[in-house]
C-alpha cells in the first residue's frame, strides 16, 4: 500500500499537479487504509461515488490546492444522498437531499467526500463513546478514547485514511478529540463559518471547523469554508483572508496571556510541565508572556449545562417521527407516537440531557437559571475581551489530562463535561480557539496545547501554531502495531 496520505495537503497538490500521482491513487489508498485499520471512524462509506468522481477529474486540469484531496466528513453536516445519522438510532435512514454549505465549498474546489465520520450521539459527549455504531479507536492506543464528539474524524486524521476532515465543536469537540490524537484541530470565531446543514445541538455554540495533520492544511480548509452565507443569518460579513499567509511568520513581540485557570493543580503534572516548556521555548524568541486572570471561567461548566441543554431540549424536539427518522411501529395516539419514537430513537446520554434542558427551560426555571446563565456568559465574554485588549493570543492546556482509558467516564454524567472544562469558555465567548500537539507524555500520548484569539484573528492563532510546529518537529504519526 501506498503512503501518499501522510504527506501535506501541499505536497500532494504539487504530486497531482505534476501528473505524478491521480486522485484515483489517493482514492485508493484511503480506502485500503480504513479496511486495514478497522478502527469504527467511519459510520457510511462513499466508496462508489468517491471512484466515480475520482475517475473524472483525470479529465480535468488540476485548478486548486483541495482537487482531488480525500475529506472526511463529521456525520452531523448533510451531505445530499449519503446517509447522514448523527451517530443516532434516531436518524439511522436518513438520507438528506441537500449538501450542508461546507460541503458544497470543498465540492466546488474538487475534494473528495470519502465518507462520514463517528461521532458522539448527536455530538453530545466527550469520548465517543455516546455512539449508537461505537466508538472509534484512538490510533494511538486502541484501549484510550479518542475524544469526542467529533471522534471519528479525529481516528480518520491521525490514522492517515484520509487527508483532512471537518469536525464541530460545541464545548471543544473539536479540539478535545485533536488533543487526544495529536491532530491540529481549530473551533473558528462564531460567524466565521456556515452553520447550514449543520444538525443542530446549541445553535448559539456551534461551529465547524477543520480538523487536519498540520497547520498549514488546517489554514487551506479554514480558507476555502469561510464566509457569509445568506442561508445561515448568523454567519459572518467579515472578510475571509487567506490564513496561510500567516504561516512563518516572526512572533517577536507578540503578546501572549496564559490565564492562571488554565495552569492549576487541576491540570495533570506532565500536562502543565509540557505547556511551561513552550511558555519558556516563546519567551526566548522574543515574545511576552504573562500570567493573567480571565473571570469566571470558573464557571463554565454550569453554563453549559444550562444553555446548551436548554438549546438542544429545544432543536431536538423536531425529531418526533413525523417528518424524518425513526417512527416506532405500535402507537394508539399522538402522545405514545412521540414517547415511543423518542425514546426508542434517541440514546441515554441524549435523552438526559434533553430532559435537563427542558427542566431548566420550562416556566419559572428559565428566569431562575437560563437567563442568569447568558447574564453570566456576557461577563465572561467581557473578560475574555479585557484581556485582548492588552494580548494578541492566550495559551495554556487543551486538556486536564491525556486520553484515558475507555469506559472511565462512561456511566458518569457529571465527569464526562468536565473534560471540556478548559475549552467551553472559548465557545460560550464566541472565539476561535485551536489545539496543537506540543509533546507526549511518558506512556508517548499526545499532548495538546490551547491557542485562543480574538474575534476573527483566526490569523495569529495560525502564526503562533506555525511556529511552535516548526520549533518542535514533532513525529504525530502512531506506529503500525504499536496501538494496542
Amino acid at each position: 500500500m501506498t503512503n501518499y496520505l501522510d504527506l501535506s495537503v501541499t505536497e500532494l497538490h504539487e504530486l497531482l499537479k505534476k501528473k505524478e500521482i491521480k486522485p484515483i491513487d489517493l482514492v485508493e489508498e484511503a480506502f485500503a487504509r480504513i479496511e486495514q485499520r478497522n478502527d469504527n471512524a467511519f459510520i457510511t462509506l462513499n466508496k462508489e461515488e468517491a471512484i466515480r468522481v475520482a475517475k473524472e477529474l483525470e479529465e480535468k486540469e488540476v485548478d486548486h490546492i483541495l482537487f482531488g484531496i480525500p475529506v472526511a466528513i463529521k456525520d452531523n453536516i448533510l451531505t445530499k444522498d449519503l446517509r447522514t445519522t448523527c451517530a443516532s438510532y434516531m436518524l439511522n435512514d436518513f438520507n438528506p437531499v441537500v449538501d450542508a454549505t461546507v460541503v458544497e465549498k470543498l465540492k466546488a474546489c474538487h475534494a473528495i467526500i470519502i465518507g462520514k465520520t463517528n461521532m458522539d450521539e448527536f455530538a453530545m459527549g466527550s469520548t465517543g463513546e455516546t455512539s449508537y455504531f461505537g466508538p472509534s479507536k484512538n490510533p494511538w492506543n486502541e484501549k484510550k478514547v479518542t475524544g469526542g464528539s467529533s471522534s471519528g474524524s479525529a481516528s480518520a486524521i491521525s490514522s492517515r485514511s484520509v487527508a483532512v476532515a471537518l469536525g464541530s465543536d460545541t464545548g471543544g469537540s473539536i479540539r478535545q478529540p485533536a488533543s487526544f490524537c495529536g491532530l491540529v484541530g481549530l473551533k473558528p470565531t462564531y460567524g466565521r463559518v456556515s452553520r447550514n446543514g449543520l444538525v443542530a445541538f446549541a445553535s448559539s455554540l456551534d461551529q465547524i471547523g477543520p480538523m487536519t495533520k498540520n497547520v498549514s492544511d488546517n489554514a487551506i480548509v479554514l480558507s476555502v469554508i469561510s464566509g457569509r452565507d445568506e442561508r445561515d443569518l448568523t454567519s459572518s460579513h467579515v472578510e475571509v483572508p487567506d490564513y496561510t499567509k500567516f504561516l512563518n511568520q516572526d512572533i517577536k513581540g507578540m503578546k501572549i496571556a496564559v490565564p492562571r485557570y488554565y495552569m492549576s493543580d487541576v491540570i495533570d503534572e506532565e500536562v502543565r510541565k509540557q505547556v511551561e516548556k513552550m511558555i519558556t521555548l516563546l519567551q526566548e524568541h522574543g515574545a511576552i508572556v504573562d500570567y493573567v486572570d480571565v473571570h469566571h471561567m470558573e464557571h463554565a461548566i454550569s453554563l453549559y449545562q444550562i444553555i446548551a441543554l436548554g438549546e438542544a431540549s429545544s432543536n431536538l424536539a423536531r425529531f418526533d417521527g413525523i417528518r424524518y427518522g425513526h417512527l416506532t411501529e405500535s402507537y394508539d395516539n399522538i402522545e405514545e407516537l412521540y414517547k415511543k419514537t423518542r425514546s426508542e430513537g434517541f440514546g441515554r446520554e441524549v435523552k438526559r440531557r434533553i430532559m435537563i434542558g427542558s427542566y431548566v427551560l420550562s416556566g419559572e426555571n428559565a428566569d431562575i437559571y437560563y437567563k442568569k446563565a447568558l447574564k453570566v456568559r456576557k461577563a465572561l465574554a467581557n473578560s475574555f475581551a479585557k484581556a485582548f485588549e492588552d494580548y494578541d493570543l492566550i495559551i495554556g492546556p487543551t486538556n486536564t489530562n491525556v486520553a484515558y482509558d475507555l469506559g472511565t467516564k462512561k456511566d458518569d454524567a457529571l465527569k464526562s463535561f468536565y473534560d471540556d472544562i478548559l475549552t467551553i469558555p472559548v465557545n460560550m465567548a464566541g472565539l476561535p480557539g485551536m489545539s496543537l500537539p506540543i509533546g507526549f507524555n511518558h506512556e508517548h500520548l499526545p499532548i495538546g496545547m490551547h491557542i485562543i484569539g480574538n474575534y476573527f484573528e483566526e490569523g495569529k492563532i495560525y502564526t503562533l501554531a506555525s511556529f511552535i510546529e516548526q520549533e518542535l518537529k514533532l513525529e504525530l504519526k502512531p506506529k503500525e502495531g504499536e496501538t494496542c
